[in-house]
């Protein structure tokens, strides 16, 4: 059974190969100048719409990538899948190697619009789905939540409810008869929270949320501190598993999960 090894994955796309062969080169350099590690590189597009390799690291120190990556036209069906996720007129960069890469590596992507990194546990041949996985992620459009909307029985009442959490007014309007939409924004939040009149059909109180925190005991303190009813925070006080959990007017929840320390990935 082949062993497992942790190691970082990253994958990027590029608008032009010149683009991606330029963070190869700086790639290589960090190499030459002993800033990283060991570590397996490649850059492929598609050509005539087939899979193509345009260049591969010239001295491999760990031969992570599979061999599909190596050069030539290798008719490979998972090299066709990876190219796949690029478009014509686009170039993927993808850098394995051991965690040693990492802090060089942060600085080598300057040409990408978007790098996902990952660290696994793999073997060499299942580092194939993680790099295909990654590629696919690089090339994908951003999608940010910013509006989450909640159902509620009374605006006024939701209004005065979420104001009593602290959470930031960003908006009460209405624009048109039958239609009022109020906007809070947690602190610290990129997702804010939205009800009123005229903008769901779901039942009030049918709506559950999430929210993170980096210490469950204060969060905790601070909403009862606040008059609002919380339950009590997990006791064992984990990353992950450490939870606390209150109810607004209408009966919406919201489960406030601690964490401390993100998984590799997230």
């Amino acid at each position: 059974m082949a062993e497992k090894k942790t190691l970082v994955v990253y994958a990027a796309a590029y608008e032009t190969v010149h683009a991606a062969l330029a963070d190869l080169d700086a790639i290589e350099q960090l190499h030459k100048d002993e800033l990283i590690g060991q570590y397996d590189a490649a850059v492929i597009d598609q050509e005539n719409g087939k899979p193509h390799v345009v260049k591969r690291m010239d001295r491999p120190h760990i031969r992570v990538i599979p061999e599909w990556f190596g050069g030539g036209t290798l008719p490979r069906k998972e090299l066709h899948e990876a190219a796949e996720e690029l478009t014509a007129n686009q170039a993927g960069l993808i850098a394995v190697g051991e965690p040693t890469i990492e802090k060089g590596l942060d600085k080598a992507f300057t040409g990408a619009a978007k790098v996902v990194k990952r660290s696994v546990e793999a073997t060499t041949d299942e580092i194939t789905s993680e790099l295909q996985e990654a590629l696919k992620e690089a090339d994908m459009v951003d999608m940010h939540l910013e509006v989450d909307i909640i159902p509620v029985s009374d605006v006024d009442r939701a209004k005065q409810f979420y104001q009593s959490l602290g959470w930031r007014l960003d908006a009460d309007d209405s624009p048109l008869p039958g239609l009022r939409i109020v906007q809070f924004t947690p602190p610290g939040s990129a997702a804010s929270v939205t009800f009123g009149l005229g903008l769901t059909a779901a039942a009030p109180g049918s709506a559950e949320g999430g929210l993170v925190v980096s210490d469950i005991v204060a969060a905790h303190n601070e909403l009862t501190g606040r008059g609002i009813d919380t339950s009590g925070p997990d006791p064992e006080h984990t990353s992950y598993g450490s939870f606390c959990s209150f109810t607004d007017p209408d009966g919406n929840m919201w489960l406030v999960q601690e964490v401390t320390t993100r998984r590799p990935g997230v």
